[in-house]
């Protein structure tokens, strides 16, 4: 490996090391219907988004409500003395991409067939502390 590209891998390694996240693969859902719900909750605080997942129709909320429950367990995991209020944790960045698509055949008239697509997703969730200003 050259210098510069392990200087940037020790980089990335010491800001993931700053960084709350968790991470959601693999969920049968199609990727426009999460981001659906992913846009809502985008840079809104932590517990707000909670309250606008717990109560939202969308059968996406129930996956990103379970995905924020663990970004936060993972930021208390790093700092077990603070309290989450005072920290002002928001959803920093969540963006949704597309996973392995599942091809199933349908039968079609006339002896065809349709392909039907059974997408999902990943997920990414970064939080940020309003408080401090490192990490915004």
């Amino acid at each position: 490996m050259g210098v510069r590209k392990k200087l940037r891998a020790q980089q990335l390694k010491e800001d993931r090391k700053t960084k709350f996240f968790a991470k959601l693969n693999g969920c049968p859902t199609s990727p426009r219907k999460m981001r659906l719900v992913a846009d809502q909750i985008r840079g809104v605080e932590v517990e707000k988004a909670l309250a606008l997942l717990k109560f939202s129709p969308k059968a996406a909320s129930r996956d990103l409500e379970k995905l924020t429950l663990s970004a936060i367990a993972n930021w208390q995991a790093k700092n077990e003395d603070a309290n989450i209020e005072d920290a002002g944790l928001f959803v920093k960045e969540i963006y949704v991409d597309s996973a392995a698509m599942l091809k199933r055949l349908r039968p079609a008239p006339q002896g065809r067939a349709h392909r039907i697509r059974k997408r999902s997703n990943h997920v990414t969730m970064i939080l940020g502390e309003k408080n401090n200003t490192s990490n915004s």
